[in-house]
């Protein structure tokens, strides 16, 4: 059989996490993803995968195999580049990770285009909140929204996130308006578990300054916070491209617009440019080009770093 393929199936499957997903991604029978798989523990001479009915796992020997799989459909990609394949040709599976919030403002829409670029091509799109480890989870790619980076890991710069201090106007009639950064500390801040739970940090008149807040609702997530913001419980901070529309539309109201929430880069974060696949490059140069053009500013009248 085909090793290259029982490479890409045997793949699959550790990336999916079972035969059957397996075999639809790769649109095989499960009987055929078999099949390869056995070759491919023929071929190393060891098995690749702890079984059972409820579950399978990468035994150490499929974990060091997995390893040396990737390089090998990466360099097998790259020597089919290289012989006259073009990118309307790019195929393959990546997973990516992202927050829920940029996810559902921003990324999936780019992954929609990228994917009508390359109807071959497939995207594992992983949403949290949380960091990912990407060797221990599998991830190829994750869009991370910080200043503070692993320096073991490779970043490319896509944007910068700015943000608001927001609130809902029947939040405002019963409590009333801040005046002032340090007023947040009277009020009830919902906080991000996150980023700047128990403090927020602040850029006015050039100096920086932070505000100690405190609030009834803390959460891992931040498009619950926004809910919640619009349901009037409390003040938060919020990313303008998730608050955008609802400021648009007067559900919430931007606080404070003399002071600058901390901005923040916007990164792909990979492990490594060597053995990088040709689907890799060609997501990460689209994102470059799609962050580029999307509009992530602040309109005039709030504050610009």
């Amino acid at each position: 059989m085909d090793r290259i393929t029982a490479t890409q199936v045997f793949v699959t499957i550790a990336q999916r996490g079972s035969l059957t997903a397996a075999a639809d991604a790769l649109d095989m029978s499960r009987a055929m993803v078999s099949r390869y798989l056995a070759e491919m523990e023929d071929w190393v001479g060891a098995r690749l995968f702890h079984r059972n009915t409820r579950r399978i796992g990468l035994t150490a020997t499929g974990e060091r195999v997995l390893r040396h799989s990737e390089e090998l459909l990466a360099l097998s990609q790259q020597l089919t580049q290289g012989a006259g394949s073009t990118d309307t040709q790019l195929s393959g599976l990546l997973r990516v990770a992202c927050s829920h919030s940029l996810a559902q403002a921003t990324l999936v829409g780019m992954v929609g285009r990228f994917l009508a670029l390359h109807p071959q091509a497939c995207i594992d799109l992983q949403t949290t909140e949380r960091t990912v480890d990407l060797v221990e989870e599998r991830i190829d790619l994750s869009i991370r929204i910080s200043n503070t980076l692993d320096p073991s890991l490779i970043a490319r710069p896509l944007g910068i996130c700015r943000s608001v201090v927001c609130a809902a106007p029947s939040y405002l009639e019963r409590q009333g308006r801040p005046q002032a950064v340090a007023d947040l500390a009277q009020h009830n801040c919902l906080s991000y578990a996150y980023f700047g739970h128990n403090h927020w940090p602040f850029t006015q008149d050039g100096a920086a300054i932070e505000v100690a807040v405190r609030g009834n609702l803390c959460a891992n997530n931040s498009t619950a916070l926004l809910e919640a913001t619009l349901a009037g419980v409390g003040i938060s901070l919020q990313p303008w491209y998730a608050a955008a529309a609802h400021v648009a539309r007067g559900t919430i109201e931007v606080l404070l617009p003399e002071a600058e929430p901390l901005p923040l880069g916007i990164h792909a974060v990979y492990t490594s440019k060597e053995h990088q696949s040709p689907l890799m490059r060609a997501l990460l140069d689209f994102l470059v080009q799609e962050f580029a053009g999307c509009d992530m500013q602040l309109p005039q009248g709030l504050p610009q770093a």
